[in-house]
C-alpha cells in the first residue's frame, strides 16, 4: 500500500494564470475524497502579492474542516503558521530549500534564516496541534546552483527532527533528478528519518518521475506527491514543470500490483474537471489515452 497525496489544488494551481474561485476548489477537494484520497495539498499560507493562486487558502481549509482526509498547507515562517492555526488548519508542511539559489528565490534569504523562520513557525504550529510534516525543496538539483550536495539535504532533514516533524519530504523542484540521485538521498537521510516517514515530491520535466517513484518504492517509500494529468510547476524555479502524475502513478503502481486505495475509474472525469478549472489540456500519458481500458484499471 502507499499514499498518494495529491497536490493539484497547492502545487498544480500556484503557476496557473487563472484563478480558481474557492467554491469550485473545495467542490474538486471534496470529489478528489469520495475518489478514494486520503491526503491532499490544498493550499499554501504564503505572500498573496507573490502568489495569487493561493490567497484563499484561508477559506479553502475552512471549507474542509469536515472532510476525513488530511488536508496540508504549506506554511515559510511564523506568519504564515499564525493564519494556518486561524484558519484551523490540522496538518502543515513546513518548506525550506536545500540550496542556496532556490532559497534566496523561493523564500527571500538563505538557509540559515529560513532554518530559524521555520523554528518559530513551528513552535506556533506545535502549540496548536497541527500535525507537522517537512519539505526539502531542490533536493536533488537546483536551478541556480547545480546538483544539491547531499551534504546540504542531511542539513534540512536534521533541522526538521530537531523540529519534531513527523514526516520528511525530499522535492525534485525542477524534475531533474535521476534514480541514482533518488538512491543517493534516500541513503542519506534514512539514518535522520526511517525511510517509512520519507515522502517524494517529484516533478517530471525529463521523464524520469516515473522510474524515480519505482527506485523509491524499491527503498522502502511508501509516501508520494502527485497532481492530476500532471499539472503544476514552481514560480520560483526557472524549467520547473508539472508534477508527476497521479493518473500515471496510480496506473503505474496498480499495474504492479501495489494498492493505492484509489478508484482509478473515477480519474478521467476527475482530470477533465480538472482541465476545464485551468482552461487547458492536461500532459499525462492517460489524458491522452481516448478512453481507460479495462486492463489498466484497479486490479
Amino acid at each position: 500500500m502507499v499514499l498518494i497525496t495529491e497536490v493539484s489544488l497547492r502545487d498544480g494551481l500556484q503557476i496557473e494564470p487563472v484563478v480558481v474561485p474557492t467554491e469550485a476548489k473545495i467542490r474538486f477537494a471534496e470529489r478528489l475524497v469520495d475518489a478514494g484520497f486520503t491526503s491532499l495539498e490544498v493550499g499554501s499560507f504564503v505572500n498573496p502579492a507573490r502568489v495569487a493562486t493561493m490567497a484563499d487558502t484561508a477559506d479553502v481549509v475552512a471549507g474542509l474542516a469536515d472532510q476525513r482526509a488530511a488536508c496540508h498547507t504549506l506554511v515559510l515562517n511564523e506568519r504564515g503558521a499564525q493564519r494556518a492555526v486561524a484558519a484551523g488548519a490540522r496538518h502543515a508542511r513546513l518548506v525550506m530549500s536545500a540550496s542556496e539559489g532556490h532559497s534566496e528565490a523561493n523564500s527571500g534569504a538563505g538557509t540559515d534564516e529560513v532554518m530559524r523562520r521555520l523554528a518559530r513557525a513551528a513552535d506556533v504550529l506545535r502549540e496548536a496541534g497541527v500535525a507537522l510534516e517537512g519539505c526539502v525543496a531542490t533536493a536533488f538539483v537546483c536551478p541556480f546552483d547545480g546538483d544539491t550536495p547531499v551534504e546540504r539535504v542531511v542539513r534540512a532533514a536534521r533541522h526538521y527532527a530537531d523540529l519534531g516533524v513527523e514526516v520528511l519530504h525530499l522535492a525534485d523542484t525542477i524534475g531533474a533528478a535521476s534514480p541514482s540521485d533518488i538512491t543517493r538521498a534516500l541513503t542519506a537521510v534514512r539514518d535522520v528519518f526511517p525511510l517509512e516517514r520519507v515522502g517524494l515530491h517529484l516533478h517530471d520535466t525529463y521523464g524520469m518521475a516515473a522510474a524515480n517513484a519505482w527506485t523509491a518504492y524499491d527503498h522502502g517509500v511508501r509516501r508520494f506527491d502527485a497532481a492530476l494529468g500532471g499539472l503544476g510547476g514552481c514560480p520560483f524555479a526557472p524549467g520547473a514543470t508539472g508534477n508527476i502524475a497521479a493518473d500515471d502513478l496510480i496506473h503505474l503502481f496498480h499495474r504492479e500490483g501495489v494498492d493505492t486505495g484509489i478508484d482509478t475509474d473515477a480519474l478521467g472525469a476527475l482530470r477533465d474537471e480538472l482541465a476545464g478549472l485551468v482552461g487547458h489540456d492536461l500532459s499525462s500519458a492517460l489524458a491522452r489515452v481516448p478512453a481507460t481500458p479495462a486492463a489498466v484499471r484497479r486490479r
